[in-house]
């Protein structure tokens, strides 16, 4: 579901129309996808629901445990966002516990040019909470 603040999105959609709907799309150049549930998926470890009160609420996940040592899972918005200084603000909750194979969630922007820059990381997450 989308709402009024443009990029913003709780994933409560169908199926895999959570990339038209929330304005995002799967990397065609990375190694494996993002996927949408409501809850842990069967025989992996994750969360039981998303970070909202209440059970069955959607999250996106990626399955890390069947992934080798540096392959990516990317999604990239569709829109472009104008450039502001202290304006745009990126906000999300994530979840990264229980598997060995938890890598590095990262948060980039594409300037102008194409160029990727790092705005924010993080590697594994010690607690099993969002």
């Amino acid at each position: 579901y989308y709402t009024s603040i443009p990029g913003s999105c709780n994933f409560e959609t169908q199926d895999q129309e959570w990339t038209t709907v929330c304005g995002l799309t799967q990397d065609p150049s990375d190694d494996f996808d993002w996927n949408i549930s409501n809850s842990a998926v069967m025989g992996q470890t994750g969360p039981d629901t998303d970070h909202t009160p209440g059970k069955g609420q959607h999250f996106l996940y990626v399955n890390s445990s069947a992934q080798k040592d540096g392959n990516r899972a990317r999604i990239i918005t569709t829109k472009v966002f104008p450039a502001s200084l202290g304006v745009c603000r990126v906000r999300f909750w994530f979840w990264m516990f229980g598997s060995r194979q938890t890598g590095v969630l990262k948060v980039y922007t594409a300037e102008e040019h194409g160029m990727d820059i790092l705005m924010w990381s993080s590697s594994r997450n010690e607690e099993n909470k969002w």
